[in-house]
């Protein structure tokens, strides 16, 4: 590796775990333990792990058909199509949180029907924490997989077709096999970005305790007047993060090894 590779990249490096570490520094540690279990701190973490695997499901089972689309398909527009669905990427989350509200609220156009057809009323609920959770993660998982569908190219589904293979049976026995590490790998980067999210849900779902509290939530709410819980329900998110991040990759290495 050249050396002038070696500087930005130890800066780049520094200026992310710098940050952490001061964390850890200004941490109470000897009532972590309490800080982390009081019931307010439980009830976030609960709250935040349930949406974060509802909303990557939701992710799994409509990201995965639209990254497919974007990656095999030849439709007219298509670079347009592909911006719509990455502007949550560069949208400030409340943005996403408002048009969300503007649009499922009482007074927005879907909104307004699931109220008068059904009595269902989505914001300040728990199910507006898993769509803002989604609507901000979903495209981390579409361009990780879009990624892998391009590297990988078509040849192996062109080889089954030859074989007899059906479309949906190439898309089941040598697609989805072949892109698995790149599934996986937006899987948790979808989870990873649920579970931090904030903006989105704090303008559509508001923050009620066992409701719509997440642990971001909390977070910021700590901040205003217990900095030491604060803190120490900070390092616990990174905590969680980085097993779940690392668990993975350890995962995808070894499979590849």
């Amino acid at each position: 590796m050249p050396w002038p590779v070696w500087v930005p990249a130890v800066v780049g490096f520094g200026l992310i775990a710098v940050p952490v570490a001061g964390l850890v520094l200004r941490a109470d540690w000897p009532n972590f333990l309490s800080l982390v279990t009081s019931d307010a701190a439980l009830d976030a973490l609960r709250l935040s792990l349930q949406t974060g695997l509802t909303s990557t499901a939701l992710c799994l089972l409509f990201g995965t058909p639209l990254a497919l689309v974007l990656a095999r398909s030849d439709l007219p527009g298509l670079p347009v199509f592909r911006s719509i669905v990455l502007l949550p990427l560069v949208l400030p989350p409340v943005v996403g949180g408002l048009t969300l509200l503007f649009l499922l609220g009482r007074t927005g156009p879907v909104g307004q029907l699931l109220d008068a057809w059904f009595g269902i009323t989505v914001p300040f609920s728990t199910a507006a924490v898993v769509i803002a959770q989604t609507f901000v993660a979903m495209p981390f998982l579409v361009v990780s997989l879009e990624g892998a569908l391009r590297t990988a190219g078509d040849r192996y589904e062109a080889v089954a077709a030859t074989l007899g293979a059906s479309p949906m049976t190439a898309l089941r026995r040598v697609t989805l096999p072949v892109v698995l590490p790149g599934l996986v790998s937006g899987a948790v980067l979808a989870f990873a970005r649920a579970l931090g999210e904030f903006g989105a849900t704090v303008a559509f779902a508001g923050s009620l305790q066992g409701t719509t509290r997440t642990l971001p939530l909390l977070i910021y709410l700590d901040s205003q007047d217990d900095l030491d819980s604060a803190v120490a329900l900070s390092l616990l998110l990174v905590v969680v993060a980085v097993v779940v991040i690392v668990g993975t990759r350890t995962r995808d290495a070894s499979g590849v090894r």
